[in-house]
């Protein structure tokens, strides 16, 4: 199996999005991780011609910003 560049941009987005999300309680920056990584899996998801998925990984890249400046603005988790 041979991996291209494009699928190896998806595989990597997916990767990061995964890993910031276990790390996610440790800092709101994590959850700003997540959701710059949506946001990859979601250019992936145009370009690979999956548009349903990145469609969905704009909205949750939405959704993470959204926590993000929330959890900034009320300041660290106890």
């Amino acid at each position: 199996m041979r991996l291209d560049a494009l699928t190896l941009f998806g595989v990597v987005s997916v990767t990061l999005m995964v890993g910031c999300y276990a790390l996610e309680r440790r800092s709101p920056w994590f959850t700003f991780g997540i959701a710059c990584a949506c946001v990859a899996a979601s250019v992936y998801g145009f370009l690979a011609g999956t548009w349903p998925f990145g469609v969905l990984e704009f909205i949750w890249a939405i959704i993470a910003y959204s926590r993000w400046w929330g959890d900034l603005k009320r300041g660290p988790r106890p």
